[in-house]
């Protein structure tokens, strides 16, 4: 799976490094707590969430995240686009609430953390 194929199933809005789109996607983790990143998300995954603010961002940045998705139509300032654009991480927006998010894309056979194997 791509962050275009995560595009399409989530009906997500691109709305940076539109570049980055084709990169690969192998896990997803959906919180709004940036520790529970740090302690779950795993290698080439996407990283759903409800937070806007730059920590979000820098956090990616530290777990190589690929890319940010907002959920519930959320949308980053200008500062946090900057940001991304700087770190080379796309930020989307869905429509969609995280627990809706989070199904549609296990359903399509994303994984999470350690206790998803």
């Amino acid at each position: 799976m791509t962050v275009n194929d995560v595009i399409k199933l989530l009906d997500a809005t691109p709305l940076t490094c539109t570049d980055k789109l084709d990169t690969e996607v192998l896990s997803a983790c959906g919180s709004d707590m940036m520790s529970d990143v740090l302690a779950f998300a795993k290698t080439k995954c996407v990283l759903l969430t409800g937070l806007c603010n730059p920590q979000v961002v820098r956090t990616a940045e530290m777990m190589d995240i690929v890319c940010i998705i907002f959920v519930r139509g959320k949308k980053p300032d200008e500062t946090m686009m900057e940001l991304s654009e700087e770190m080379e991480i796309p930020l989307l927006a869905t429509p969609h609430r995280m627990f809706s998010a989070c199904g549609i894309l296990y359903e399509q056979g994303l994984r999470g953390g350690a206790q998803d194997g």
